[in-house]
This record gives structure tokens, C-alpha cells and sequence, in this order.
């Protein structure tokens, strides 16, 4: 039976042999987890800085931490003499088998991040992707939720959002408002011009620069296509595009500018 005598002599012996290792691995876990106290804090700042999203910003500041404070410990673990090569296998195995059991929540993960990281949109955006059109209502780590025009509430996973081609109205401050009306072949082109430029001169919300542009487009088969190109604040613009139809509709009428509709000439061939 080893007495408590030989137990303390084995403790001092390798105190003794091992002390300048035991003393480096203890200054290195010391000083490590300071620095890596200072790099967390020093990256949560720079998330701040650049408008991260608060709750992407603790998560990232937490995971580095953690990734980095593991990877000290196995590095002063490896100092004072204990084989870590099984632990780190074993950690790479467990972490294989919960990616795998997490692919989907994983992959909608990673695209929560890059969307709040890249920011293509951002809360009340209007915006159309994966064949929806609505205004972002939350972005989330997992999911991003948008309302319908008619008021519909849509989730959508931010694997697939962040991987598919996103039209974001919101992103510039001015758009252009496009319209085409067809008047009859018998009508004045030009009359039909002028009215539709005089109405866009009256309209104050319609901007200078970039100047309106109003042109005839194209010929159709039963009407002369007179097309209208006009900018706009992003916030008035679709109050200009109803506006300018209901104008533009009510200008023509009041002037005998009539707008075609598809008609058919049939001739009756009398064989007696």
C-alpha cells in the first residue's frame, strides 16, 4: 500500500522535474485568455462600429471567445506532457455528427449571418425574392419575416433567401416611373406628347434631373404606343405612377384622344 509520504514525495519529484513547464503552461494560460479577453471586446467594438445587428453581434463575440479559449486549453494541456490527439479527435468527430444532425438549421444559420453581416435589405425594406414581394418585417438568425401588400405574413428561411437573387426597391432614393399608353392611329402623336409632358411639368414630385422623357415607342397593331420614363423620390413613387395614369387617362378624354381597343372590319361577299 503507498503511504501518504510516498504520495507527497511523487508530488514534489515531479513538481520538481516539471516545475519550469507547469510554470510556463500556467503563463501561458494567463496571459491567453487576457489577450483573448481584449480580442473579444476589441471585435464586439468593431461590430458595434459597423451597425451590426446587436444580437449577431454578441453571438460572434461569444463563439470566437469560446473557439479561441478551447483552443488554449488543448495548447497548455499539450505543454505539461498530456496527449490531446484523441481529444481532438473526439471533439472533430462530435462536432461532424451535430453538423450533420443540424444541416438545415445550420445552413439557414450561416445565411442569417451573411444577410445581417452584408445587409442586401434591412427591416422595411420592400423588397421580392423566392417568388414573394413584401416589407421585411424581422431578420433573424434563422428565418427573415416579411408582410404581404394584402397583409400576408411570410417566413423564409435564410438559407434559401440568401442564396437566391433578392430586387430590393428601397435601395435607392429615387425611381422611375414607367407608363405606356396606346391612342388611336387617327389621333395627333404629338398633342398626346405635349399633354403628358404638360402634366409631368405640373407635378412637383416629378424631379428635373434626371429630366422626363416622353417619345412614341412603339407602333401595335391597333394603336400608336406613347410611352412615359419619369424619376421619382423612392417614397412618392408609386403615388406618381397611380396619379400620372388617372391624369394622363382624364387629360386624354377631355381632349378627344381616344384609346383603342382591338376591332375587326368584316366584309360581307354577296356571290349571286
Amino acid at each position: 500500500m503507498v503511504s501518504f509520504e510516498q504520495i507527497i514525495n511523487g508530488i514534489t519529484s515531479y513538481f520538481v522535474a516539471n516545475g519550469p513547464t507547469l510554470f510556463y503552461a500556467l503563463a501561458t494560460l494567463v496571459i491567453g485568455w487576457w489577450v483573448i479577453k481584449i480580442i473579444v471586446e476589441a471585435m464586439g467594438k468593431n461590430f458595434e462600429k459597423k451597425q451590426y445587428d446587436p444580437s449577431l453581434t454578441r453571438f460572434l463575440s461569444s463563439l470566437v471567445g469560446v473557439i479561441l479559449r478551447v483552443a488554449l486549453l488543448i495548447s497548455v494541456i499539450s505543454m505539461i506532457g498530456v496527449q490531446t490527439t484523441s481529444f481532438i479527435a473526439l471533439l472533430g468527430a462530435a462536432g461532424l455528427a451535430v453538423g450533420l444532425a443540424l444541416q438545415g438549421s445550420l445552413s439557414n444559420f450561416a445565411g442569417g449571418v451573411l444577410i445581417l453581416i452584408i445587409k442586401p435589405f434591412k427591416v422595411g425594406d420592400y423588397i421580392e425574392a423566392l417568388g414573394f414581394t413584401g416589407t421585411v418585417e424581422k431578420i433573424e438568425i434563422f428565418n427573415t419575416t416579411m408582410v404581404t401588400l394584402d397583409n400576408k405574413v411570410v417566413v423564409i428561411p435564410n438559407g434559401s433567401l440568401a442564396n437566391t437573387s433578392i430586387v430590393n426597391h428601397y435601395v435607392k432614393d429615387i425611381r422611375r416611373v414607367d407608363l405606356t399608353f396606346g391612342i388611336s392611329y387617327d389621333d395627333d402623336s404629338n398633342k398626346a406628347i405635349k399633354l403628358i409632358n404638360d402634366l409631368l411639368e405640373k407635378d412637383k414630385r416629378v424631379l428635373k434631373d434626371p429630366a422626363p422623357f416622353v417619345t412614341i415607342s412603339s407602333i401595335g397593331e391597333y394603336s400608336v404606343n406613347i410611352t412615359m420614363k419619369a424619376w421619382a423620390n423612392t417614397d412618392e413613387m408609386w403615388d406618381v405612377y397611380f396619379d400620372m395614369m388617372k391624369w394622363i387617362k382624364e387629360e386624354f378624354d377631355r381632349n378627344g384622344i381616344r384609346l383603342p381597343y382591338p376591332q375587326r372590319e368584316l366584309y360581307m361577299v354577296d356571290k349571286k
